[in-house]
């Protein structure tokens, strides 16, 4: 036997192990069980939003005291309630463990489909590894927040728009109501999809229904409270633009401040310049998005084929969200995983810059929160320059996004090849 083939026949059986359904459902099931058990016992309180506040508003509701979203206003959109309700399946006492159930199951059901049900490829492969690793690096947050349950939601539509645009925009739109991020996600759609008319149509029809079935329920002008609710917020400590005021304060500055707000019940900056600042992130938030969707149209308008146009046009969208937002929550690195899995799926080399970069920012957020939170609530350097690094990777992710979605839209050579990437994955979906 030649020297090295003994050695190599068992590396080769490990890998072709790894690279099948079997291995990685098993390392689903590690991932969220590790997870779950950071959630429960894991210093920092992660699951304190969860058991503390979420559970509270769903037993309000059920003893019939006071229903969120429809006799106040409320910070999420309506559907949001529905998951806060059903994790009282088993009593307030398995409010967290039920959460935690629901969340994994919707992310199973995620998980399959984009597994496949035809012959698992490579790209499915490495996009389904990927999400596995930025679960766990993102921690526990990762299923610990209501963002959680718009994420299966938001991979699904994306996996789904080629070939089924209409299932797409019912479950952005749903995604939407959960949670408004979503809503960019339908608008990626509407401009990469030659079905636009369709999404549209579904988008607004759905969101109708939404919106009466509210009223019926007495909201009244609750029903759209959270716009206001959102506009109402201060800048947040881990917001983008509240970086400079952090390192004001590192610099030891007079008159600026972390304090919590019993109101919005997050840990806000205060000092000169930051009202106008929070209000300055609407404009600028505006601004972005519009410049995403002029850059989206171009590419959309010299042909360029959803298969290359709609994964960093979705992930553009998510990152301008994500800069351009006053609050800046831990949570709001799980909206990276939809598009991020969309790419791989369809250009898993392409996409390897972005899904590296969402992966260090993952990274960086577990470290921040919930272990050592404390620490950028005083503005320690060390935790406020990790803060900026990991500002830093959203810009640099902005940048590649917007920079792909130009080039997807410059190559007219390139439609035809795009094309039948999109209808190959489309067929490989169903």
């Amino acid at each position: 036997m030649p020297a090295g083939v003994g050695s190599r026949a068992p590396a080769r059986g490990i890998r072709r192990w790894l690279g099948g359904r079997a291995a990685l459902w098993i390392a689903f099931a590690i991932v969220h069980a590790a997870l779950a058990a950071l959630n429960l016992y894991g210093q920092g309180l992660p699951l304190g939003d969860v058991t503390g506040v979420y559970r509270i508003w769903a037993e309000n509701a059920a003893h019939g005291y006071l229903r969120m979203g429809i006799d106040a206003p409320w910070v999420y959109p309506i559907l949001a309630f529905a998951p806060m309700a059903a994790a009282l399946v088993f009593g307030d006492a398995w409010f967290g463990q039920s959460w935690l159930a629901i969340v994994a199951l919707l992310d199973g059901i995620a998980f399959a489909v984009l597994l496949g049900r035809a012959a698992l490829s490579r790209p499915r492969r490495i996009a389904a590894w990927w999400w596995l690793g930025f679960l766990l690096l993102l921690g526990p947050i990762a299923l610990g927040r209501i963002d959680a349950v718009t994420v299966p939601f938001a991979m699904l539509g994306l996996l789904w728009a080629a070939g089924r645009p209409r299932v797409a925009a019912v479950l952005l739109t749903i995604g939407a109501w959960i949670k408004v991020w979503p809503a960019a996600l339908v608008a990626a759609v509407v401009i990469a999809s030659r079905r636009r008319g369709e999404v549209v149509a579904i988008a607004i029809s759905l969101s109708v229904g939404i919106l009466g079935v509210s009223l019926l329920a007495g909201a009244g002008a609750n029903t759209i409270g959270f716009v206001a609710e959102q506009a109402g917020r201060g800048l947040q400590v881990e917001a983008p633009l509240a970086i400079g005021w952090l390192w004001a304060i590192v610099a030891g500055v007079p008159g600026i401040r972390i304090d919590y707000d019993r109101d919005i019940l997050t840990f806000q900056v205060y000092g000169p310049g930051v009202e106008a600042a929070a209000w300055a992130t609407t404009p600028m938030l505006v601004v972005g998005v519009a410049a995403v969707v002029a850059v989206g149209v171009r590419a959309a308008r010299r042909g360029a084929p959803i298969g290359r146009l709609l994964a960093p046009l979705a992930l553009a969208f998510v990152v301008v969200l994500m800069l351009g937002n006053k609050v800046g929550s831990p949570q709001f690195v799980t909206w990276l995983a939809a598009p991020v899995v969309l790419g791989l799926v369809l250009r898993p080399v392409r996409f390897l810059v972005p899904a590296v970069l969402a992966a260090a920012a993952a990274l960086v957020t577990q470290i921040i929160y919930p272990y050592w939170y404390g620490w950028l609530l005083v503005a320690d350097p060390a935790f406020v320059l990790l803060l900026t690094a990991k500002v830093g990777l959203l810009v640099a992710l902005f940048a590649w996004a917007v920079r792909a979605v130009w080039q997807a839209g410059g190559d007219r050579r390139s439609t035809h090849a795009g094309g039948i990437l999109s209808r190959a994955e489309r067929h490989r979906t169903h």
